[in-house]
């Protein structure tokens, strides 16, 4: 159900862009992601700062499109979104000494301080890579190639996220039974 959820306002903003136009997809993408955050925190009771985040940007970057009738701004958001999301990670761990990682999953996965540290360095190059992989499709690519990407372009995360799962595997501390 949470991974249907995940990829509904992408799903539909393909749909969209399949039947109509790049305008016509924004506009089903902005009103998807806002049920899908209302689903999210019906079911929750909160939503998370990146969740907050890309609703923001969502909104911000769709309006901007419609009004301005100018499809780069959409096109542009998800490389401002990993791009913040890299320079959040990277200013937390070098300048602040926080692992933003450990701070919101360290309730969830107990794993040494070394692999916390290696993994939010993974974070950070696979931002930086994911911004820069959508700006130079935003950039040099039809917009017809760049909704393409976008649907297509979910395999990069489902392989970083399975390759992070394998990499923390052994490093989980396992429960004892109880006696």
């Amino acid at each position: 159900m949470k991974l249907l959820l995940d990829f509904f306002p992408i799903l539909l903003f393909f749909g969209a862009y399949k039947f109509a136009d790049i305008y016509t997809a924004t506009g089903v993408l902005m009103a998807a992601t806002v049920v899908q955050m209302a689903v999210i925190y019906a079911m929750e009771r909160k939503l998370q700062a990146m969740q907050k985040a890309t609703l923001v940007l969502i909104l911000l970057f769709g309006t901007l499109t419609l009004v301005l009738h100018d499809d780069r701004f959409i096109k542009w958001k998800p490389t401002v979104l990993y791009g913040a999301m890299a320079i959040a990670l990277a200013v937390a761990l070098w300048a602040l000494k926080k692992n933003f990682l450990k701070m919101l999953l360290g309730a969830q996965l107990e794993l040494p301080e070394r692999i916390w540290g290696r993994l939010n360095v993974a974070w950070i190059g696979y931002c930086v890579f994911m911004a820069a992989i959508n700006g130079y499709v935003a950039m040099y690519f039809t917009t017809e190639a760049w909704v393409n990407f976008k649907l297509w372009g979910y395999v990069f995360p489902i392989v970083f996220l399975v390759a992070q799962g394998l990499y923390i595997a052994p490093h989980l501390k396992e429960d004892k039974p109880a006696a």
